[in-house]
C-alpha cells in the first residue's frame, strides 16, 4: 500500500483575466479549482499509473470537505484528521496569454497539539511492514520543524519505507531519522548544505553531504535537466526525455509519484528513478493540471538516459 501525507493542503482557485489592471474591477473569463498539495499531486499520478493509494493529513471546514470529495472522485482513498477552522484557499489571477500573474497563498489553519498527536496515532495504526509512505510539502501553522521527523520515526518503527520531499529545517530534522529516500531540488539541497550546485560534480558532492546527514538514498531534482541519484551503489545523472513542454507545474511531484510507484513494484532505486523522470516529463507535456498516465509514461521511459558520474 502507498500512502501520501499532506499537512498543509489548499483549494487552488485560478481566475483568468484579459489583463491585470490595478485599481479596477476585473472580470474573469475562466475560473477553475484544483486540489492543491504536494502529497495530493503524488496521489493523482499514482492513480494515473493505475495504483490505489490513500491520502492522509489535516483538513478543516467546507474547503476541506471540497478537497476530500474531489480526491475521492478521482479514486483516491482518504483518511484525514479534521481540525478547527478552514483549510486554506490559494488564489491565482493569470492573464489569458500567461505573461503575468498574481498569486496569494493563505497560511492555513493552526494545528493544535491534540490534532498533531491524533495524526501520529493514525499513522501508527495505518502503517504496515513493507508499505511505502510519501511525506511531501510544507508545515502548517502550529507545527514545529521536527514533526516530520516524528512521523518518520513512527514509520521506521513499523518497518515502512519513507520518501521525504520537503525543505529547510523540516528536511534537516527529518534526515536525523534516516528516511529511505529524500528528494530536494537543487536549490533546497544548496540551502540545506551551503554547498554550490552549479555543476553535476558539485551536485554529486551535495548529495553525499545529504546522505551524511541521514538519508539512505538521495535524489536531487534539476528541472528540465533531469535528476541526480546517489545510493551506496553509486551516483547517476539522468537526462529527461525531450518533450514539448505544456505545463511544468506539478512535474516534480509526478517524479516522486513515479519513483514510489516503481519502488512499490520491486524495481531498484535506479530503475525507479527512470520511472520518476518519465512521469515528470509526461506531466510536463500535458496542458493545464493533467498528470501523466501509464501508456504515456511507458512511452517515455526508454528515452530516459542514465550517466554514471
Amino acid at each position: 500500500m502507498i500512502h501520501t501525507i499532506t499537512l498543509n493542503p489548499a483549494v487552488d482557485r485560478e481566475l483568468t483575466v484579459p489583463e491585470i489592471i490595478y485599481d479596477e474591477v476585473l472580470r474573469a473569463t475562466e475560473a477553475r479549482i484544483d486540489f492543491g498539495g504536494k502529497g495530493f499531486n503524488v496521489s493523482r499520478i499514482l492513480i494515473g499509473l493505475g495504483t490505489l493509494n490513500k491520502a492522509v493529513g489535516f483538513l478543516g471546514g467546507r474547503s476541506g470537505e471540497l478537497l476530500q470529495d474531489g480526491l475521492q472522485s478521482l479514486g483516491i482513498a482518504t483518511d484525514f484528521v479534521w481540525v478547527p477552522g478552514e483549510t486554506r484557499t490559494n488564489v491565482s489571477i493569470v492573464t489569458q496569454i500567461n505573461d503575468r500573474y498574481i498569486k496569494v497563498n493563505e497560511k492555513g489553519p493552526q494545528i493544535d497539539a491534540a490534532r498533531q498527536a491524533e495524526l501520529l496515532q493514525k499513522i501508527d495504526q495505518l502503517a504496515k511492514p513493507g508499505d511505502w509512505w510519501v511525506i511531501a510539502g510544507s508545515l502548517p501553522p502550529g507545527i514545529s520543524a521536527d514533526y516530520y521527523a516524528k512521523i518518520v520515526h513512527v514509520l521506521n518503527a513499523k518497518h515502512s519505507q519513507v520518501l521525504l520531499d520537503t525543505s529547510d529545517e523540516a528536511l534537516r530534522f527529518g534526515l536525523q531519522e534516516k528516511p529511505y529516500l529524500v528528494k530536494p531540488n537543487a536549490l533546497e539541497a544548496h540551502v540545506l548544505t551551503g554547498l554550490p550546485v552549479d555543476t553535476p560534480q558539485q551536485i554529486k558532492t551535495v548529495a553525499a553531504a545529504v546522505r551524511q546527514l541521514g538519508a539512505q538514498n538521495v535524489v536531487i531534482s534539476m528541472g528540465k535537466q533531469g535528476a541526480l541519484l546517489q545510493t551506496d551503489q553509486g551516483t547517476w545523472l539522468t537526462h529527461s526525455p525531450k518533450i514539448k513542454e505544456m505545463n511544468p507545474i506539478g512535474a516534480g511531484d509526478s517524479m516522486v509519484g513515479g519513483l514510489v510507484y516503481a519502488l512499490s513494484q520491486g524495481y531498484s532505486v535506479k530503475e525507479s528513478l527512470g520511472w520518476g523522470v518519465a512521469s515528470g516529463a509526461a506531466t510536463a507535456s500535458l496542458p493545464g493540471t493533467q498528470v501523466g498516465t501509464l501508456p504515456l509514461i511507458e512511452s517515455l521511459l526508454p528515452k530516459v538516459v542514465f550517466e554514471e558520474i
